[in-house]
């Protein structure tokens, strides 16, 4: 295991942020630090002193705009303490070894625990699971296993054993393409997130910037036995404009550019030959920009873009052009 001595002088080996937080009790600020919108598979280790401390498996986005998790790894890796300060009663959260601060302990947590570990970025460092031989913690790998089995073809089973199939499409802001082809019978789920870029697991943010070469788009599991994937093509060329290039209304930028990403060969090539038939029917004066390029990383967007209009109890932003 990748260990550092804690009796040295960690002020000489950590950056002054984490210093402050690890070893003056400092908190950093919300949704400005390194892992709180990490979903990558991995533990999380004590920056301090490399013991391990928590599992991706275990995070989850409570909104807080810190790293959180429902349990430790190990309990026996973590200290309790009743913290005072602030005017507050709460539990502070330590490493054993390293005794550096990690954060607190809150009992308003999802199941199955119930509770809220609520910790600081700058306490941690993170091993990505492909890592975790070369880094000595090779014990850890069983836990990310099942991973493999997440990776999502075009086809496979859902839990009940039914069969779906997947689509992928950008077409403008992802709240308004979402709102539409979640309310078409055969659609299974759909989930909204960020595809098409080179920096793994963006935020909205990094996205916004067009630097990450990502597009919002909108990854659709549905049942081929109600739904073809011809149907979904049909309504996807009828709720954006794709002749304006990186381009949705008044949504301007990369992110916004008409784009299909296909999952097999089959969707590919319905893909090319409706796309052909777009321009063949002078729907639009200008032929269409839209990409039509494999399937790469699908990045889910955070919470609060899931289900959008659902939620604000209010109608899409895009609207299905008649056929």
């Amino acid at each position: 295991m990748n260990t550092n001595d804690s009796d040295n002088n960690p002020k000489k080996k950590l950056t002054p942020l984490q210093y402050r937080v690890t070893q003056q009790c400092g908190t950093e600020p919300p949704f400005q630090n390194e892992f709180w919108n990490n979903k990558k598979p991995g533990i999380y280790v004590d920056v301090v002193s490399g013991e391990p401390l928590f599992s991706s498996e275990d995070k989850f986005d409570s909104g807080t705009g810190w790293p959180s998790f429902t349990k430790p790894l190990k309990q026996d890796n973590i200290v309790e303490d009743i913290d005072n300060s602030h005017n507050m009663r709460r539990v502070e959260v330590k490493s054993k070894t390293a005794l550096s601060h990690l954060g607190h302990m809150f009992d308003d947590g999802p199941d199955p625990t119930g509770m809220r570990y609520c910790i600081n970025s700058a306490s941690l460092r993170f091993i990505p699971a492909q890592d975790l031989e070369k880094e000595g913690y090779g014990e850890y790998l069983s836990l990310f296993d099942k991973d493999e089995s997440k990776k999502t073809p075009s086809k496979s089973s859902s839990k009940d054993g039914s069969n779906y199939e997947l689509a992928t499409f950008a077409a403008g802001c992802f709240w308004g393409v979402e709102s539409i082809f979640k309310q078409v019978t055969g659609v299974m789920e759909t989930t909204v997130g960020y595809t098409g870029g080179t920096v793994p697991n963006p935020s909205y943010r990094q996205v916004c910037t067009g630097i990450t070469g990502h597009a919002e788009a909108v990854l659709i599991k549905y049942d081929p036995k109600i739904l073809s994937y011809e149907e979904l093509l049909s309504l996807f060329w009828r709720i954006h404009d794709p002749t304006t290039p990186n381009r949705q209304g008044p949504d301007v930028g990369t992110q916004y550019r008409s784009a299909i990403f296909y999952h097999d060969d089959r969707q590919k090539k319905a893909a090319e030959e409706s796309k052909e038939e777009f321009d063949r029917n002078g729907s639009y004066i200008n032929k269409a920009t839209t990409q039509i390029i494999p399937a790469s990383p699908f990045y889910e967007a955070e919470e609060y873009h899931q289900d959008y209009f659902e939620k604000q109890g209010r109608g899409s932003c895009h609207v299905l052009r008649p056929e």
